[in-house]
């Protein structure tokens, strides 16, 4: 491969803002980033001196680059931030977080309107308050204002069925709406008064709880003075333990650590002057990045994404050096303006401090368990003498009972552990029920069938949870396929079947061997095999339920909802269909002779005319 003039391309290229694309020799895309001046940042990679060592491991692999011209700096970030999102180049900070964030929303439909969790599009005409942090969060706030309002949180179809009140109302987190056991005028005040403390304005809240408390007390309703001391109360403790003093409206805090080649973001949302929680981020570097560059990467991805509320303001640790551009960016996300700051005071000071102490801790935790991994890494390179650390490692499992819904399960671990976004389950058919051996043969090959035509990476170890039969039908499968470079060991249980007396069987040389029951690669190897075993259970499970909660009446050939409504209705139960012979089938309405005989052979596994007594 010739060597990238940078100096020819550096004196064609424009000083306007834009993006540029980094690609090595291969036509692999290996780097983008985004330009106030293109031409003073793209020629800072190919400075003399000053690069940190990643970014000259970076600039060695250069082959090309391309750029796109955009009109304004704003343009060039979401231009960027597309490109990062669809591409995922692997020097760029990628933020793995598909996840939509939940929210509570209020029904505004109803005639008793409804508090639930939801998460996803927000199509259905109400009120909706947040992000929360996860759904435990969600809950939590659930369950605080179904003690203090009462507002309902049943599903609709349970409330319209109602001809009594329900649990909730027998221990007080209800008012039976249902059965009309409150008047619409008292339960839209308790609405007004949920939505007001969602929307942040508890102070308002209170002193209306306030007033209300002391206008029943001075009318002799004692009860209903005593129900809003006690909601004051309960209003007055949660603003104590959550609330932020002098915060107005909504604010995201971020702050970022860098350590060891790592990095941790930790994001603590306030919501109306209340922290509703936190989320943390580790998000992957392959350059020498500081606390400021971190978040100029992470800030554009964790908010341009899709259905991903902006607040107001968003305080940082480190101010990136784009922040007027980011904000710019943030306004137009949000349609309104957005602040992004640096240096704060009083409780936002206090709050990011806390934020900072808490990525940093994390980081730490994570870099501990990161040195475990990559230590049972390599202590699994030199047991196999391996040329490189394994970066992508798969292992499969066969589940079942007695036969009985076969599942067989493929879980993928890398240098950062489980990869469970690249886990697959297989769904095995066609096989004599118990066969693990066909079972094992035919996931492999519906799984590695894809791999070779593109849809995604082969692994550097293939582990088996099996003994030499198993390992055989994989090296068939692979010879078959033409993969190569993958290594398959085989996970063979002991006599004894207990942890640490395994034995690891090569496919490719067929040597057998145990490992201490303290050997750093026999820990990971049973982590991965343990995966692989949790994970096929759980599908088979789900599989077996599903099919057993089947009526055996659905699958009979032409025996629709009609005619196994009829059937349920006539003899009450699809076991009492199934002892049925074919005279009593034939008095059915519209069960022909043809027909009841059908269903006598289809449910007594009949397929020969031979095999009828």
């Amino acid at each position: 491969m010739s060597e990238f003039d940078h100096k020819a391309f550096l004196n064609t290229l424009t000083t306007r803002p834009g993006v540029y694309q980094m690609y090595d020799g291969e036509g692999k895309l290996l780097y983008v980033g985004k330009a106030r001046n293109l031409k003073n940042r793209v020629g800072s990679y190919f400075r003399a001196s000053g690069l940190t060592e990643k970014t000259m491991a970076l600039v060695a692999r250069i082959a090309d680059i391309q750029v796109t011209v955009t009109s304004t700096e704003v343009d060039a970030l979401l231009l960027e931030h597309n490109l990062i999102k669809t591409q995922q180049p692997p020097y760029n900070i990628l933020l793995r977080d598909d996840k939509s964030y939940p929210y509570i929303f209020l029904s505004s439909e109803d005639k008793f309107p409804r508090l639930s969790l939801h998460r996803g599009a927000r199509r259905i005409r109400g009120k909706y308050f947040g992000p929360y942090p996860s759904a435990g969060a969600v809950r939590e706030s659930l369950h605080f204002l179904q003690k203090v309002f009462k507002v309902r949180q049943c599903e609709d179809s349970y409330f319209r069925n109602r001809s009594r009140p329900c649990l909730q109302y027998q221990i007080d987190r209800c008012t039976a709406p249902c059965v009309d056991l409150v008047s619409e005028e008292e339960y839209a005040g308790q609405v007004e008064n949920t939505a007001m403390f969602l929307r942040g304005k508890s102070t308002e809240l209170m002193v209306r709880l306030a007033d209300d408390m002391e206008k029943a007390a001075a009318e002799m309703a004692y009860e209903k003075a005593a129900v809003l001391r006690d909601q004051l109360a309960q209003l007055q403790h949660v603003q104590a333990s959550q609330g932020i003093e002098g915060v107005k409206g909504d604010l995201d805090i971020l702050a970022a650590a860098v350590e060891g080649g790592r990095a941790c973001v930790q994001v603590l949302f306030v919501r109306g002057a209340r922290v509703l929680g936190s989320k943390t981020y580790y998000p992957p570097l392959k350059l020498q990045e500081s606390q400021a560059e971190v978040l100029a990467a992470f800030i554009p991805q964790y908010y341009l994404g899709e259905a991903r509320a902006v607040p107001g303001e968003v305080i940082v640790n480190a101010l990136p050096e784009d922040a007027a551009t980011l904000a710019e960016a943030l306004g137009v996300r949000a349609g309104r303006r957005v602040r992004l700051r640096h240096r704060v005071r009083d409780a936002r000071a206090r709050w990011l401090r806390l934020a900072l102490q808490t990525a940093e801790t994390n980081l730490q935790s994570h870099l501990a368990g990161r040195q475990s991994t990559l230590g049972r890494l390599q202590s699994l390179q030199d047991l196999l003498s391996l040329p490189e650390l394994p970066e992508r490692m798969e292992c499969f499992d066969i589940s079942h009972s007695s036969g009985e819904a076969t599942v067989a399960s493929c879980v993928v671990f890398d240098q950062n552990g489980p990869r469970k976004s690249d886990y697959r389950k297989f769904n095995i058919e066609g096989i004599t029920a118990g066969d693990d051996y066909a079972a094992m043969q035919q996931a492999l090959e519906r799984r590695y069938r894809r791999l070779q035509s593109g849809e995604g990476v082969l692994p550097d170890i293939l582990f088996i949870d099996g003994g030499k039969g198993q390992v055989a039908q994989a090296m068939s499968v692979l010879s078959e396929l033409q993969v190569e470079g993958v290594e398959v060991i085989g996970v063979a249980k002991g006599l004894t079947r207990k942890a640490g007396f395994e034995t690891l069987l090569s496919g490719s040389t067929g040597n057998e061997r145990q490992l201490p029951g303290d050997h750093p690669a026999l820990h990971l190897i049973q982590q991965i095999r343990d995966e692989a075993h949790r994970f096929a259970i759980t599908g088979h499970r789900a599989r077996r339920d599903k099919a057993r909660q089947r009526s055996a009446l659905e699958d009979i050939p032409g025996v629709g909802a009609k005619r196994r409504r009829e059937l349920l209705r006539h003899f009450g139960s699809a076991q009492r269909v199934q002892n049925a012979n074919v005279e009593e089938l034939k008095k059915i309405s519209g069960i022909s002779a043809t027909m009841a005989q059908t269903i006598y052979d289809h449910l007594h596994n009949i397929s020969d005319p031979g095999d009828r007594n």
